[in-house]
């Protein structure tokens, strides 16, 4: 009785921390059902561009400009450093688009800058995804791209004898809108369709086994 006293306990503190951090969804417990969603994302596609990643190294040449080319890594802040620019933002961005917008940048203290960008070595991005509630080891989860919310929960150690199947929620905050709660059930996890298995977790989302 001790051990499930403590037990609880932990999970109560786990819980209690993620309602002060999405105070919008525990105010309400509103959720929506995951077929609700309009735009529930689909899984990654092959033939997408590549972005560019905290860690990768990149080879920068501006035409006729020795002194601002040659390889760069992408810094833990995103940004790599190029003379007379300083820090530039370079994670999250196409090679195509970072060559763009450092041409536009240079168009101040160059004419007509013409630059490419290469990337040379890749560092696979990992999504970090908090995992609470009834699940075997709680806490932060590094997962490939693309993973979905029944990848998290084995990543976690799966669902404990507690759990509530059919009440696993996905807590995720947009900067641009309210924050979200979106309610799954484990039956649909496992199914090979529907939008349940098709979900894509993003980083910062926080699933919940009640």
């Amino acid at each position: 009785m001790k051990r499930l006293h403590t037990r609880w306990t932990v999970v109560s503190v786990l819980i209690w921390s993620l309602v002060a951090f999405l105070p919008a969804c525990a105010s309400t417990g509103a959720s929506i059902e995951v077929d609700q969603l309009k735009d529930a994302p689909d899984p990654l596609s092959a033939n997408s561009e590549y972005v560019i990643n905290v860690g990768d190294m990149l080879s920068i040449q501006v035409w006729e400009q020795d002194k601002m080319s040659g390889k760069m890594r992408v810094r833990s802040d995103g940004r790599i450093s190029l003379p007379l620019l300083n820090d530039v933002d370079a994670a999250g961005k196409t090679p195509v688009r970072l060559a763009r917008d450092l041409e536009a940048s240079l168009k101040s203290v160059i004419l007509n800058p013409m630059v490419t960008v290469v990337v040379e070595e890749s560092k696979p991005p990992t999504l970090s995804i908090s995992v609470l509630g009834e699940v075997a080891k709680p806490g932060v989860q590094a997962l490939d791209p693309g993973a979905g919310v029944a990848q998290a929960l084995a990543a976690a150690g799966g669902l404990t004898t507690f759990a509530h199947k059919s009440r696993i929620f996905v807590l995720r905050s947009d900067p641009q809108t309210k924050p979200t709660r979106i309610h799954f059930t484990y039956d649909a996890l496992t199914r090979t369709a529907g939008r349940a298995s098709l979900f894509r977790l993003k980083t910062g989302d926080v699933i919940v086994v009640e």
